[in-house]
């Protein structure tokens, strides 16, 4: 006889039945000292509860489950030094396979900077600031597990994925603070090196196009220029060229989903090596063994977190980069089509 299995809707307040490989956590009450002040409640809750959907976090919220001091709160709530946050009982999907060692000691080897408050790290291309979507470990895992001193550690800001270079993350939640008002305020300079495919011919050019994220049905996020998008800005200098192909220096004054991709890729000289917004079939990815995107995240310039400096931090190319515009320099010529 076959058992014939269905699901059931849980009850308003009610938690969803058990899946395999998930927990049920205690109720917790946590005491905010003041290096987590200021800090939004849900942005709180998505720290402590690592695995529980955005979405459920916002509903724990708006069914006044969450409580602070004993009372309701909203999701833009900003704590204070000496709230108490009760916490409650939410199923979270059990952790997966650690990452490993090798993994773990890679990712050491890739810290450019480290003080008291900051990490800085030169991130590899080919791995995501953190997990999620299918992706196991993220560059915070990786840190986390290879430094249990680092459990506090957060992203300051963000690079996509394929990109390589500098990664600034918070050892501190007042740091985090700081910076994070600075990113928003554009007070942090940033530069890139991109390979493009084209004769630079435009000098010095402000890239001025809104950008509109738009979701495929894999999941991804694919950007394009729109009207109704979000304003975003790149300026673009000329660092040299190499026939066919120039390296660029480029400088986002805002910070959009791969905005400096779309918009050298709207100007007519898209990326080498980038797969997904028009250079994938250029010869430096056939004839150099290009195998990833020739984007580069090269120097941050910032205020330290204390305001008491200005950081200047930069990250060398990788080898498999250098070794391209090695092969460039000599004369290259791609081959037949």
């Amino acid at each position: 006889m076959q058992e014939k299995i269905m699901w059931k809707k849980p009850r308003r307040g009610e938690e969803p039945a058990a899946e395999t490989g998930s927990q049920l956590t205690q109720v917790r009450k946590v005491s905010i000292d003041a290096e987590r002040a200021g800090q939004r409640i849900d942005n709180f809750l998505r720290g402590e509860l690592p695995g529980v959907p955005k979405s459920r976090v916002y509903r724990l919220l708006r069914r006044g489950e969450v409580r602070v001091n004993g009372g309701r709160i909203r999701a833009a709530y900003k704590l204070a030094e000496g709230d108490e946050v009760r916490i409650p009982p939410v199923r979270i999907r059990a952790q997966g396979a650690p990452p490993s060692a090798k993994m773990a000691a890679g990712i050491l080897d890739s810290v450019i900077f480290e003080d008291k408050r900051l990490l800085v790290l030169n991130k590899p291309t080919g791995i995501a600031v953190h997990g999620g979507s299918g992706i196991s470990h993220g560059v915070i895992e990786l840190l986390r597990h290879a430094r249990p001193d680092l459990k506090d550690l957060a992203l300051v800001h963000r690079i996509d994925r394929e990109t390589s270079g500098c990664l600034v993350m918070s050892k501190r939640r007042s740091a985090l603070r700081e910076l994070h008002q600075r990113f928003r305020n554009g007070q942090v300079q940033k530069n890139y090196l991109a390979l493009v495919v084209g004769d630079w011919q435009l000098g010095e050019q402000l890239i001025d196009a809104p950008l509109y994220v738009q979701n495929r049905r894999n999941g991804e996020r694919h950007v394009v220029v729109r009207r109704d998008g979000k304003s975003a800005q790149t300026r673009v200098t000329l660092s040299r060229t190499y026939g066919i192909y120039s390296l660029l220096q480029c400088s986002p004054a805002t910070g959009r989903t791969h905005q400096i991709r779309v918009h050298l890729d709207h100007v007519g000289y898209p990326i080498a090596g980038d797969e997904r917004y028009g250079a994938e079939h250029d010869p430096v990815v056939r004839d150099c063994a290009l195998q990833r995107l020739f984007l580069h995240a090269s120097t941050l310039v910032f205020e330290s977190p204390k305001g008491d400096r200005v950081m200047r931090v930069e990250s060398p190319l990788d080898a498999s980069l250098l070794k391209v515009l090695d092969r460039l320099g000599t004369n290259f010529k791609p081959g037949p089509a």
